[in-house]
């Protein structure tokens, strides 16, 4: 793991943690254990102000590249629930996939439990796209 643990940005945490207490009521065992390792793992995260993120680091709206056993190399924008779009590769932070990868870079391998069964993912690139705020007029 490039930094020890994961890190994520302090309103991307809050958003997380309201997120999560919302999907408590899954029932798919392999989704409520996605859930509960994210939530242990937001436990013991670095919580950092946006400036001070780390590009590489996986986070609300980031393209990331990734390379596992099951689908070998794939690209997907990581997006709250309500804009995933898997035909567009928009994962929700919700699907394991998304759980798997949120906080973490560029360059780390993580081990997770997906229906199919246990992978490793290698996180190959990450992307931060920037966001157009809306103004008022």
């Amino acid at each position: 793991m490039k930094y020890g643990g994961i890190i994520v940005e302090k309103k991307e945490y809050d958003l997380l943690r309201r997120i999560i207490s919302m999907a408590h009521y899954a029932k798919d065992p392999t989704y409520r254990l996605s859930i509960e390792k994210l939530s242990n793992e937001l436990a013991t995260a670095k919580i950092l102000a946006d400036k001070n993120m780390p590009p590489e680091v996986v986070r609300f709206n980031s393209m990331v590249t990734i390379q596992t056993v099951f689908n070998g190399a794939k690209t997907y924008q990581l997006v709250t629930p309500e804009k995933s779009d898997i035909k567009l590769n928009k994962i929700s932070v919700l699907a394991p996939m998304g759980l798997a990868l949120f906080g973490y870079a560029k360059e780390d391998e993580i081990l997770w439990q997906f229906p199919a069964g246990e992978s490793v993912i290698k996180i190959t690139e990450v992307e931060q796209l920037k966001l157009v705020e809306k103004t008022e007029k």
